[in-house]
């Protein structure tokens, strides 16, 4: 009796080792990838509890995440001979577990050099002002570059962008003296058309006033108004344009011969 207990409990031990052995619990973010015997099973093994195959069975779980890649700042010359520094970052998950075990060694560091290898021949086609102003489209060519061979290796690229163009001081200096004179272009442009619709409208305003005296003589005392309005110590009064015109007209005109008297005689008449 007590041999036969002895086995049973034995058999026991033995019996909960090996489930122990061979229990296994995936998580929801990851996929388990089974090696039998050195073969690569095709059936994943899905979240929850899985069971193996103690000593034959060996499982590799997988991260279905989406994963963020910051790409290092990677030194560059565009294509119109610029010096710069471009960093990056892309977003990609794996979608073909068996082929990212299978395919590649380390997929992530091999994420990562690809994504450092076509940053830096992004830069090289592209120019400056692509580089600051045009980012979405050299987002998708350098989209298209990675996504080659990581479909190869069961990875989806999610996104990629450039997050920063660092440029030399040289070229800080230079671009802001370009920016500060494209302001001072548009400000003279404006002040200059500004002045031109004010000369328009003030053409047009002497022409109204020219047909009315008494719209100017208006203008004149409104303009007093202002100006006593204010507390000034001078007072400025305007002088009659018709009096200005009438010492004109009388400097202009030719000086009259003197008239001789009426009531003189000559000496011979007696």
């Amino acid at each position: 009796m007590d041999v036969l207990l002895y086995t049973l409990g034995a058999l026991a031990v033995v019996g909960g080792a090996a489930w122990a052995a061979s229990a296994r619990v995936v998580q929801q973010i990851e996929r388990g990838v089974v090696f039998r015997l050195g073969r690569v099973q095709p059936a994943l093994r899905q979240p929850g509890y899985t069971s193996l195959i103690p000593i034959v069975d060996r499982m590799k779980r997988v991260n279905i995440q989406v994963v963020t890649l910051p790409v290092p700042a990677q030194d560059g010359i565009t294509r119109d001979n610029v010096t710069v520094r471009v960093d990056a970052v892309v977003y990609y998950k794996v979608i073909d577990p068996i082929g990212a075990v299978v395919h590649v060694q380390d997929y992530g560091f091999a994420m990562e050099q690809v994504a450092q290898t076509s940053l830096r021949s992004v830069i090289g086609k592209s120019e400056l002002d692509d580089l600051l102003s045009n980012r979405e489209q050299l987002n998708q060519g350098l989209e298209v570059m990675l996504d080659s061979p990581a479909a190869h290796w069961g990875i989806e690229i999610d996104r990629v962008e450039i997050k920063d163009v660092a440029l030399p001081e040289s070229m800080k200096r230079s671009m802001s003296r370009q920016a500060e004179a494209e302001r001072e272009r548009r400000s003279r442009i404006i002040t200059a058309d500004g002045e031109f619709q004010a000369s328009k409208r003030l053409s047009e305003a002497a022409t109204v006033m020219s047909g009315t005296p008494a719209a100017l003589q208006l203008r004149l005392l409104q303009t007093m108004v202002e100006v006593a309005a204010e507390k000034n110590s001078t007072l400025v009064l305007p002088f009659p344009v018709e009096m200005l015109r009438y010492f004109e007209a009388m400097s202009a005109a030719p000086p009259k011969p003197p008239a001789e008297p009426a009531g003189e005689l000559s000496s011979d008449d007696d």
